[in-house]
């Protein structure tokens, strides 16, 4: 059963974007699965890399749209990108170190990006994206 269902709340309303956060959901999904069936640890070498490569073509997406369409908040968004891409390495790292209790911080951690840049930060470009023909 998945986690995160993807649902028109979490539609930014641009094609391209919308798969690409389908691809982020399907990720939280599959190490959610991986946990209930107590392998998350055997699955997060995978979900850790599968990351790193999606935070390199997502926002580099939503960051050329940004600048193409001259959108007002690109600073601040692209802020939280970068804090993403840290929290991102900073797992990785914690996982090389065989740290424990990573998959947890990492489940935690995109249950909130979800819930706060995915449907509250993303969807303040939505708007200027569609006027400028980017659907």
């Amino acid at each position: 059963m998945a986690f995160i269902k993807w649902s028109d709340s979490l539609s930014v309303h641009v094609a391209e974007i919308d798969e690409q956060h389908q691809k982020l959901i399907h990720l939280i999904n599959t190490l959610h699965d991986a946990m209930l069936e107590k392998k998350g640890k055997e699955v997060l070498a995978d979900i850790l890399d599968q990351l790193a490569a999606y935070t390199v073509y997502h926002f580099s997406t939503e960051e050329k749209y940004m600048e193409q369409c001259n959108y007002s908040g690109f600073l601040l968004h692209k802020k939280e990108h970068d804090s993403f891409v840290d929290k991102v390495d900073s797992l990785i790292k914690d996982y090389q170190a065989n740290k424990l209790g990573i998959t947890i911080d990492l489940m935690n951690f995109l249950r909130d990006w979800v819930s706060h840049h995915i449907q509250v930060t993303d969807k303040k470009y939505s708007e200027t994206f569609n006027k400028n023909g980017i659907i």
